[in-house]
């Protein structure tokens, strides 16, 4: 019979099942380590992920209006951040790029402005892990040489804009099966899967339908439901959705009491402050709940762990997250203006990528940053199209007068396809729309703090002004070549910047002078508590940081699987 919920004694509860959660829970469960996963979102199998506005207008999440939805949107005062609600964690919502942080960017001692930025760790010291984590992922590169992939206009053009720049493209690594091992890649045939997914449901490769930041309802991407948590499972983690932690305190013989909530998405409006807590026991305490979850709930509970660093909170950082948009745009390359179909909507979210130098790398200057094409799902075309309500208005009072001056001279023209074809007009508006998306090192100076009880940043864009200038002006640059409008986020002009990178927080340190965790995630002072997401970064990543996080925490389980099982930490 089924347990109604987790119970008793584990040797290491793991509060998130993001990229450091869900490998945590992969490495612990495999050694044989009793785990237990706790994740306050719901799973989501293929063909669950909402796509009617109905749908979409319940999925976010916030239990208190009774929302138990995918997308968790925070607003502070100099910026928003958009996060994950569910088994899975950001690998649900993220455009499936596996970049490396850069050899050169692991920076120490890096003094600007007056803001330290230390890694205690290099670059060499996470290739055995990156190796790992690429592998585990089954990373595949958006397949440019093949058809129908060559063909992708956002993908070609993105590239033309490069080279005439004279900046650094190619085609990074992506988390997205678009073909089986060994086989040319075909859209929309089943994957071949070594072993049952936890959701027991068939997968199929890249559909190219852009609706990667809204869930994947094919499984085509390779979230960590189908690899990490699917393989921790496998192993006998215990993966426990709609169970939120709201606390925790240090047991006298060691290890942690874990109180938690479980949300019942049936029940409508939730109060999570007073609904019935129960309780279990860990060994060793893993948070993983993101960079804004863990801090909040290390600053909620600062009481029970009154030794931990006072740089709790310090460190924040959007990882230079910019999105701006080139509009309109249009090729004159052979003597006349015309549209330039860019296509956004077709392919995954991102194919491609440029890179500017940093400071730090020879021949760079400046603070270094990524741009990288961007895609929406192809249905936001049909909405973005139907903006035009003039032009379409115009076609199609002149179809219809056309058709009837045919009918009064005694013609009949039955065949209409073209006529028709014609109301949508050349699609300009939609097809000459490109996301862009920035992300680099800005400067990680904003704090986290309980202002009444609720989680607060204290960022400012203009201690980054520099930086965010700089990616404003490539991107800038990239949207003239493509003889586009550039565009930027409404949220600019407002002064902030929405973010979906956000770290920091319990940044490492060497000590606890310097941070909050050391460089094998333990909490100074707190060896049994260690902390494996965004928020253990002393800075930023740079690139997409993903990759960095589960990296950073496949380094931090060799560390905890040092000790033998049962022992002290």
């Amino acid at each position: 019979m089924e347990r109604e919920g987790p119970d008793g004694t584990y040797d290491a509860v793991i509060v998130g099942s993001g990229f450091g959660g869900s490998v945590m829970a992969h490495r612990l469960a495999e050694a044989g380590r009793r785990v237990c996963v706790l994740e306050r979102g719901q799973a989501y199998p293929p063909g669950s992920f909402p796509r009617s506005p109905v749908g979409m207008r319940r999925n976010f999440w916030d239990p208190s209006e009774g929302l138990h939805g995918l997308f968790n949107i925070w607003s502070f005062r100099g910026l928003a951040a958009v996060v994950a609600s569910g088994l899975g964690g950001g690998s649900l919502i993220y455009a499936n790029v596996l970049l490396r942080k850069d050899r050169n960017w692991f920076v120490r001692d890096t003094v600007t402005n007056g803001h330290r930025e230390h890694w205690p760790l290099g670059y060499d010291d996470l290739v055995p892990h990156y190796e790992r984590v690429e592998a585990m992922m089954g990373v595949q590169k958006f397949p440019f040489e093949h058809e129908p992939y060559s063909r992708t206009p956002k993908t070609v053009h993105f590239r033309q804009a490069a080279d005439q720049l004279g900046l650094d493209w190619w085609l990074p690594n992506l988390a997205v099966t678009f073909g089986n091992p060994g086989e040319p890649p075909v859209p929309g045939e089943p994957i071949r899967e070594e072993r049952e997914n936890l959701h027991r449901h068939t997968r199929a490769t890249c559909w190219l339908c852009g609706e990667c930041d809204i869930g994947c309802n094919y499984g085509s991407k390779n979230t960590l439901d189908y690899t990490y948590l699917t393989a921790a499972w496998h192993a006998g983690a215990e993966l426990w959705p709609l169970h939120e932690v709201r606390s925790f305190q240090p047991r006298p013989e060691g290890g942690y009491d874990v109180h938690f909530v479980v949300h019942s998405p049936d029940a409508g409006r939730e109060s999570t402050s007073r609904a019935p807590q129960r309780t279990i026991h860990a060994r060793r305490l893993i948070l993983s709940a993101g960079t804004l979850g863990t801090t909040y709930l290390l600053l909620r509970n600062r009481a029970v762990v009154p030794r931990i660093s006072k740089r709790l909170g310090m460190n924040f950082s959007g990882n230079g997250d910019l999105l701006t948009f080139a509009s309109n745009a249009t090729d004159s390359s052979t003597g006349d203006r015309r549209p330039r179909l860019l296509e956004a909507g077709r392919g995954p979210v991102i194919t491609s990528t440029i890179r500017v130098r940093d400071a730090v790398d020879e021949g760079g200057s400046g603070r270094g940053f990524y741009l990288q094409d961007a895609g929406y799902p192809e249905f936001a075309n049909w909405m973005l199209q139907m903006t035009d309500v003039v032009g379409t208005t115009r076609r199609g009072l002149s179809l219809a007068a056309r058709l009837l001056r045919l009918r009064l001279g005694g013609r009949i023209e039955s065949d209409i396809g073209a006529e028709l074809a014609g109301l949508v007009g050349d699609a300009a508006r939609s097809a000459g729309l490109l996301p862009l998306l920035g992300m680099g090192r800005d400067l990680a100076n904003g704090r986290m703090v309980l202002t009444d009880g609720q989680l607060d940043i204290d960022w400012r864009r203009a201690g980054s002004e520099t930086y965010f200038n700089r990616v404003r002006d490539t991107m800038r640059r990239v949207a003239e070549v493509l003889g586009a409008d550039f565009i930027d986020n409404p949220l600019w002009h407002a002064g902030r910047v929405i973010t979906v990178h956000p770290l920091g927080g319990c940044s490492m340190g060497s000590t606890i002078e310097q941070g909050v965790v050391n460089e094998w995630g333990e909490v100074f002072g707190y060896p049994d508590l260690t902390i494996a997401d965004g928020s253990v970064m002393p800075g930023p990543v740079g690139a997409n940081p993903s990759l960095t996080i589960a990296a950073l925490a496949d380094r931090f389980a060799d560390r905890i699987l040092q000790v033998p099982e049962g022992a002290a930490p």
